[in-house]
């Protein structure tokens, strides 16, 4: 029986749709912004605290950020999201995602991340 219930979480979790975009990471203590691009929203914003959090980001100044202001100065805000359409193929959404990125990171004036 739990193996049916977990069967069925699986499928519906393979089935939900997903949302491509471009987000933005703000520090409300030194008014830096970062802009980061994902093809699924919903994961970004987690991945990147928790590589915060475990000190090992990437993205150098995002870390040291993080490091001398908290946790607390930080924000996540999703500021596009491509439409919705199943007939593009992927490269075709990349390079649209590509463009929508470079658009926000000038509109910010923030970082690319």
């Amino acid at each position: 029986m739990m193996q049916e219930g977990r069967k069925a979480l699986l499928a519906a979790y393979k089935e939900r749709k997903v949302e491509t975009g471009v987000y933005a990471v703000r520090c409300a203590a030194s008014h830096q912004v970062w802009v980061g691009s994902a093809p699924d929203l919903s994961t970004i914003r987690n991945r990147i605290w928790f590589t915060l959090r475990q000190g090992g980001n990437p993205h150098k100044s995002l870390q040291a950020a993080w490091v001398a202001y908290g946790s607390d100065a930080f924000s996540f805000e999703v500021v596009a999201r491509l439409p919705d359409s199943d007939d593009d193929p992927a490269y075709i959404r990349n390079g649209i995602l590509k463009i929508l990125h470079g658009e926000w990171v000038e509109k910010l004036n923030g970082v690319r991340i």
